[in-house]
């Protein structure tokens, strides 16, 4: 695909992986980047290149990196794109390695960005995330594995959009959905990512049926996943999430499109 990318209104679309485009209150915003091509990562393996090169995507406002430790959340070509924006935003640790650019929120802190349609700032708030079970062994800081932060976006006539970044914890998700009762739209990184050397290969991630719980939980309009597919160690796929969904009951809030496919933030 050649070509920038039009902006739009209130829209967004996976890229591939954890990458997430977001048009929101006249911003870019890019979720996790990772634009490498399909090959080894250390220990973790990449089957599928970006349906989207950077080249393409135009000026980047923002970008949310939910943490720099993996590469299949921030890859060599991502990092590249996260150090030449103008702003980064992730967690306290994360942003000590990236840079300048780069600030630190701690969970439950907040950031505003001037919006670019005059509707005022956009509010970015840091959001906690345990990224492995509940019981597995957490380090100084109280992390799961490595920090990560999700994100929760709102603003004046804007939805209100949770991204969770890799959190496999629901206990988590409804902690994020007592303090912002109003979710309209829930990003939700899914896949059900196993490592077998970590945590007798648990689940990492959220799998297909705690995605539709963790929907539940918040009450969103709008679902849209991500990190479901592109490296082999996720163990789920967009055909668990279907299913999962209808299941569930919840099938029509689950916008599964084509990677580089806009939907609609709107509810």
């Amino acid at each position: 695909m050649t070509g920038v990318f039009t902006r739009r209104d209130c829209a967004a679309t996976v890229l591939g992986g954890p990458t997430v485009l977001i048009d929101i209150g006249g911003l870019r915003i890019v979720v996790d980047p990772t634009f490498d091509a399909a090959g080894p990562h250390g220990y973790l393996t990449k089957v599928a290149g970006p349906a989207v090169v950077e080249a393409d995507l135009g000026p980047v406002d923002v970008v949310l990196v939910s943490h720099d430790d993996h590469p299949d959340n921030l890859d060599d070509r991502g990092r590249a794109l996260a150090l030449a924006a103008p702003l980064v935003l992730t967690g306290p640790a994360a942003a000590g390695r990236l840079g300048p650019r780069a600030v630190g929120l701690p969970a439950w802190a907040s950031h505003s960005v001037p919006r670019a349609d005059g509707g005022g700032d956009l509010t970015v708030l840091a959001v906690p995330a345990v990224h492995g079970p509940e019981d597995g062994e957490r380090d100084t800081g109280g992390n799961v594995n490595c920090e990560v932060t999700g994100f929760v976006l709102s603003g004046s006539g804007l939805p209100v959009i949770y991204i969770s970044g890799d959190n496999a914890s629901l206990r988590t998700v409804a902690e994020i959905s007592r303090r912002v009762p109003d979710v309209n739209v829930a990003i939700l990184f899914a896949g059900a990512a196993r490592v077998p050397s970590k945590f007798r290969g648990r689940p990492v991630t959220l799998d297909s049926r705690r995605t539709a719980a963790a929907a539940a939980v918040l009450g969103a309009a709008i679902v849209i996943p991500a990190h479901y597919d592109g490296w082999t160690h996720l163990s789920e796929t967009a055909t668990d999430l279907v299913t999962a969904f209808d299941e569930a009951g919840l099938a029509p809030l689950l916008h599964l499109r084509d990677h580089a496919a806009w939907a609609s933030l709107q509810p």
